[in-house]
């Protein structure tokens, strides 16, 4: 028996698996303790029920959809607006540095799993699947690339749960690793925080300190036009594009439209994009975006594809804790910023930022502080890594043996 659900329903499911998501990890210190985010709890609880009423009552629900892609859009775009030059200026060279590795990583990330999903036998664009797509573009990635997958290349359906299988799994395993490696390389080299930073931690945020504006009606409205007009903008770059016959993924656009508005209005001064407006509407977006996304979710398709992508993914763990251990705390300067950075990458290497700074709290609350980690790697994080993720997606995806 299908189950037609209208928009208005929709939403409201959705809500509502936000909501579950925030009530369970509330509850349960191993949610909580490994930053999974709520719309992943709530939707994966969601789907278990969805897969019990579909196996033993052959209840199924047909979802409205409609807003899903203007989200996931919507989301991506405020990532380029929140992509401001001066940022990456205020870091200095270490986030230039941090950067660049994090991007050759990407590099990295996707050969591996590229070259997994061949010799297992799966389609090389599962490498991509199993590899910087959702490892670290995280669940917002995955369901993107996801869907265009499956329209552009003809891949099955089932490509949409393993997506979030993988990036949930790489989530978890991302809060695991990191700790131990940076903890290996404190004791390893015997590094001590330096003593004369004297910042307090509030200082070390992602956004300007001097950015003290207010989140009002007419801010969140003025914003939303940003986002608007980007979006709009974006989907008539794509629409040109995709007449000539070049397919670039549908937030791609939006995105560098985001980033050159936010830079232009800054450098020329003639309006101040608000930060803590676009950090709103992106985690609003997204989280309705992940809910919407995993309220389809068919676990019972799952089941007897997972075993190569989680072998995939483990492969994947232990590839960036080499990695970090080896390449990023090197390159980094071989110091304890370094080990502590080293930690952050196995955080949103595998994972996400939040995951990221999870790893990198609780070693200096038990080694010490280290500002200029917690400076470089949310930067890098939360709105570089996603621009330069994208371009090396579709760098593979230009690759005629990864396409098909």
């Amino acid at each position: 028996m299908n189950i037609e659900i209208s928009i208005i329903e929709t939403l409201l499911v959705s809500l509502l698996i936000l909501f579950a998501g925030y009530y369970l990890n509330s509850k349960i210190a191993f949610l909580k303790d490994n930053n999974i985010p709520e719309p992943v709890v709530g939707g994966i609880a969601f789907s278990i029920i969805a897969a019990i009423l579909h196996v033993y009552f052959d209840i199924n629900f047909q979802f409205d959809m409609t807003f899903k892609t203007p989200l996931m859009t919507m989301f991506f775009t405020t990532v380029g607006l929140g992509a401001s030059f001066s940022l990456l200026i205020k870091g200095g060279p270490k986030v230039a540095l941090f950067l660049g590795v994090a991007t050759i990583y990407l590099l990295v990330q996707n050969a591996l799993g590229i070259s997994i999903a061949v010799a297992t036998g799966m389609e090389p664009l599962m490498g991509l699947i199993g590899g910087s797509v959702t490892l670290s573009g995280g669940h917002g990635s995955g369901a993107t690339y996801a869907d265009l997958f499956i329209n552009e290349y003809g891949m099955q359906s089932s490509v949409f749960e393993l997506a979030m299988a993988a990036a949930t799994l790489g989530l978890i395993l991302g809060g695991l690793v990191g700790g131990p490696v940076s903890r290996r390389l404190i004791n390893k080299y015997n590094l001590k925080a330096d003593t004369s930073y004297h910042e307090e931690r509030d200082d070390t945020v992602t956004f300007d300190p001097d950015d003290h504006d207010l989140v009002t009606p007419r801010k969140m409205m003025e914003t939303l036009f940003v986002i608007l007009l980007c979006m709009y903008l974006g989907r008539m770059g794509y629409d040109a594009l995709k007449a000539i016959d070049v397919i670039l993924p549908a937030f791609l656009i939006p995105l560098l439209f985001g980033v050159f508005i936010t830079n232009l209005t800054e450098f020329s001064k003639i309006y101040k994009v608000s930060r803590a407006c676009i950090d709103l509407w992106g985690t609003m977006a997204l989280s309705m975006f992940l809910a919407m996304a995993l309220m389809s979710l068919k676990i019972w398709e799952l089941l007897s594809l997972a075993g190569p992508m989680i072998f995939m993914i483990l492969v994947q763990a232990v590839m960036l804790m080499l990695f970090a251990y080896f390449i990023t705390f090197r390159v980094m300067g071989k110091n304890y910023n370094a080990a502590i950075i080293a930690g952050g990458h196995c955080g949103f290497g595998l994972g996400a930022t939040p995951t990221a700074v999870a790893n990198m709290e609780s070693l200096v609350s038990r080694y010490g502080p280290s500002p200029q980690a917690f400076l470089v790697v949310p930067l890098v994080g939360a709105f570089f890594i996603d621009i330069t993720n994208a371009l090396i997606i579709q760098l593979y995806l230009s690759f005629p043996f990864v396409s098909g």
